[in-house]
């Protein structure tokens, strides 16, 4: 979208980005776009393993007994259960996670670290480190870190629940568009 806006109606005009804000959002946007594809770049290339399947196996890494609802799973890595579920697959054949019914609730399918999933990811965590490092943590100051948690935390609260700004407590509706 352009930087001026289209003719619309009074009632319906949207709260345009200024100049600086389009800048931001844009920035922020490429960078959203290009770090994963970055940091999936070098897991791939040193670990056979693209982002997903990394964050899925750290997801299992941390959880009791490397055992996780396959349905929770798919929350902490931001899929959908049947994609969640062929990721599952994939990383079953090779050997790096087990399914197994969920003894608390037959209903649900637990996804289950494997040793050899677990070896594995332990001998990828130093380059992805390295790699997030590089990328993020290097080039930032302390206190630029300490804002980048803070505006992270700040707007994940606001996806999570659209209907409030958890800082000020307003309505979310008051705040302004995006492109």
């Amino acid at each position: 979208m352009s930087r001026s806006p289209r003719r619309a109606s009074a009632a319906t005009t949207p709260h345009w980005l200024t100049p600086a804000q389009l800048d931001t959002w844009q920035a922020f946007t490429l960078m959203l776009a290009r770090l994963p594809t970055a940091l999936e770049a070098q897991l791939r290339r040193d670990a056979q393993l693209s982002y997903i399947e990394y964050y899925a196996l750290a997801n299992l890494s941390d959880a009791p007994n490397h055992t996780m609802r396959i349905s929770e799973l798919a929350v902490l890595t931001n899929a959908e259960i049947s994609r969640l579920s062929y990721l599952v697959t994939r990383l079953e054949k090779r050997g790096f996670v087990r399914r197994q019914p969920d003894p608390t609730n037959g209903r649900y399918t637990n996804a289950v670290l494997t040793d050899a999933g677990y070896e594995h990811l332990v001998a990828a965590a130093p380059g992805h480190v390295a790699a997030v490092r590089e990328l993020v943590i290097d080039a930032l100051e302390d206190s630029e870190l300490n804002a980048l948690q803070g505006i992270a935390q700040r707007i994940i609260a606001r996806i999570d629940n659209p209907c409030r700004d958890v800082e000020s407590g307003q309505s979310a509706t008051t705040n302004r568009s995006t492109r």
